[in-house]
């Protein structure tokens, strides 16, 4: 019993030693003060990215998250639960996308640290307010903009926070190294730029949907040198009309979509996804309406790619995904499907299986 007391106490002691105030500017330009590394802390998006940059141990200082993100690639959540049931026991904070992020909850769960995406904070507006009021150090970070810029401040930011900055400073440099590799290749080749379109393809065949304009798949397939088709029309996210893309007429279209779709014909990709249904139902864009006189329809040149991929530390391979597909000859050497898988091999406690990456070609 005595023991055991002394015990309790030693741990309390080094973990108050341990922590210390630290002051970070985030991603919109803030200064936050905090003891670091936080003892409470509520994941508000980009949930493995924390565990990744944070270790699997950060998740044991974890009192809340938004859960929806990680249970909409539900395979990949069942892998993690399976690996770590206690997840499942996080408390859900709710979503802000679709108002039903619980401020009063957030208060109850006393996190010393609640960490945001860019677009949750400006979608919360005041709520912030009564946040910080509470004595909550509110963070932002931010993945979806697919900057360089932002990936590597975001991931230093949870190294601070997790009090694992030697590991996201590694994390960090391994990302920029990939991006600036390919980028310099593509100025020495100094190539036309292919045209590319890129959609989630949730909808199925018969209906178009959402592309992307500067962010996420947009950034990506721009960086990696192509042409976005999508961009003087969408900003962000959106549809485009279908005649637009007929007319457009890209060179290399990208399908993406998670482990489960609206409808029968739905883009299936991720963890325990089959190759051969993966590229079935990517075929089957081949048949849209319209589509037999676009370029990469005529050429075979259509690729499927994991959703759940894109917006996080790890799409460094889709960087290469896209470049490979955009450049066969150029980026031959690369094996950006493998990259992923090495990705969670060196940082993740998991191991995927299934398809990540698929095109019509082979």
């Amino acid at each position: 019993m005595v023991k055991s007391f002394v015990m309790l106490l030693f741990t309390l002691f080094m973990s108050a030693s341990w922590a210390g105030e630290v002051t970070v500017k985030d991603v919109l330009g803030r200064d936050v003060t905090f003891n670091a590394p936080a003892q409470r802390v509520i994941v508000g998006f980009y949930p493995e990215d924390y565990m990744a940059i944070g270790t699997e141990a950060a998740y044991d200082k974890v009192v809340g998250m938004s859960r929806y993100i990680w249970e909409a690639r539900s395979a990949n959540w069942e892998m993690y639960v399976k690996h770590r049931p206690s997840l499942q026991d996080i408390p859900a904070i709710g979503r802000v996308d679709t108002q039903t992020f619980s401020v009063e909850k957030v208060i109850g769960l006393n996190p010393d640290v609640l960490m945001l995406a860019d677009w949750q904070y400006k979608a919360l507006g005041t709520d912030i307010e009564r946040l910080e009021s509470a004595g909550i150090k509110v963070i932002v970070v931010d993945y979806n903009a697919q900057t360089v810029e932002r990936h590597v401040k975001s991931t230093e930011i949870i190294g601070v926070i997790t009090g694992q900055e030697k590991r996201a400073a590694t994390i960090a440099a391994e990302y920029k190294k990939t991006v600036e590799t390919i980028s310099k290749r593509l100025a020495d080749a100094n190539l036309p730029e292919p045209k590319v379109y890129t959609e989630f393809g949730a909808s199925g065949v018969q209906e178009l949907g959402f592309t992307f304009g500067k962010n996420m798949w947009g950034a990506i397939s721009t960086m990696a040198g192509g042409d976005n088709i999508s961009a003087p029309f969408v900003e962000w996210w959106g549809k485009l009309n279908p005649e637009q893309v007929i007319a457009s007429n890209p060179d290399v279209i990208v399908i993406t979509g998670y482990e489960t779709g609206a409808v029968l014909d739905s883009m299936i990709m991720g963890q325990g996804i089959d190759k051969a249904e993966a590229r079935k139902r990517l075929e089957g864009y081949k048949k849209r309406l319209g589509w037999s006189s676009i370029s990469a329809v005529k050429n075979n040149r259509l690729y499927g790619a994991y959703h759940g991929a894109c917006r996080t530390i790890l799409d460094a391979a889709m960087f290469e995904f896209y470049a490979k597909a955009m450049y066969p000859d150029l980026f031959s050497d690369l094996d950006p499907e493998q990259a992923y898988l090495d990705f969670y091999k060196k940082y993740l406690p998991v191991t995927p299986e299934g398809t990540f990456m698929v095109s019509l070609e082979n």
